[in-house]
């Protein structure tokens, strides 16, 4: 943990505000192009990505790089990129710290006119999240959170539900075809309701404020889904973990799919034992 006294800035304070302001730039951009939105593509059968995609992507990377030509970074739309010295020479090896960036996850519900997506920062150093911010330009919302600072909702502390009973859960749940019909009953017999929101890093971040309960999604999450949100998750009090108990972040793994479970933790153990 660090230490504050006088004089004494917390830690990532610049970075922190840095992405703040980034994110909320880019949910302007979002939100003035929705009725405009240029052009559709399928990245596979069942993803698209906009022309908004690409320019609050653009926005964003242009953004971080100026501000942090050390950091390398990594976003949905580009892939990975190394770091750019203030010279403009590219570094070879890999950088000690990485943006990594959603610039706008819910784009199925942003392209069918649903108001459910968000924009995602978080910087990643040593494997580990230290800056985390989701930006819901619809609400105007934006969580935060520092590796060693609490969870915030627009500048105010949240903590997650503190519900005794697992009966009253209401949980943000995707299950892949091969947990549907395994663990979609045994999940709807133990909770209140499930709902599936459409955006991954806003659902896992709502769990820090408790509108969600617990987020439970079984494939098909990538670092830059839950980077920033997870890290807001875990500082806000949840327990945020893979499935198969890794830390929610692993660099190391790439672009691999995998899910992730996030509760208090007075539940987590049954919820992961119900999903399976």
């Amino acid at each position: 943990m660090s230490s504050s006294g006088p004089g004494r800035a917390e830690p990532y304070t610049v970075e922190l505000a840095a992405a703040t302001e980034i994110a909320v730039r880019a949910g302007r951009l979002i939100l003035e192009r929705a009725d405009r939105i240029e052009r559709i593509d399928y990245k596979g059968a069942r993803d698209v990505v906009t022309d908004v995609d690409h320019r609050s992507e653009a926005l964003i990377l242009e953004e971080l790089r100026r501000r942090f030509p050390d950091d390398a970074q990594l976003a949905e739309e580009s892939g990975l990129a190394a770091p750019v010295a203030a010279g403009g020479t590219d570094h070879t090896g890999s950088a000690e710290r990485t943006w990594v960036v959603d610039p706008l996850d819910g784009t199925i519900n942003y392209a069918n006119r649903i108001p459910i997506y968000c924009v995602s920062i978080a910087l990643v150093a040593a494997d580990r999240p230290v800056v985390g911010v989701v930006h819901d330009p619809v609400r105007g919302e934006t969580f935060s959170a520092t590796a060693d600072g609490p969870a915030r909702l627009n500048g105010l502390p949240i903590v997650p539900s503190s519900k005794p009973v697992l009966l009253d859960f209401v949980i943000a749940l995707t299950l892949d075809r091969n947990r549907l019909a395994s663990a979609g009953p045994a999940l709807a017999d133990a909770t209140r309701v499930q709902r599936r929101l459409g955006s991954s890093a806003l659902a896992l971040a709502w769990v820090g404020c408790g509108r969600f309960d617990a987020f439970v999604q079984t494939g098909n999450l990538s670092a830059w889904d839950v980077a920033a949100a997870g890290l807001i998750a875990e500082r806000a009090g949840a327990q945020v973990r893979r499935l198969d108990g890794g830390p929610y972040l692993d660099m190391s793994l790439g672009t691999s799919r995998y899910g992730v479970l996030a509760a208090p933790e007075r539940h987590f153990a049954e919820l992961r034992r119900l999903v399976g």
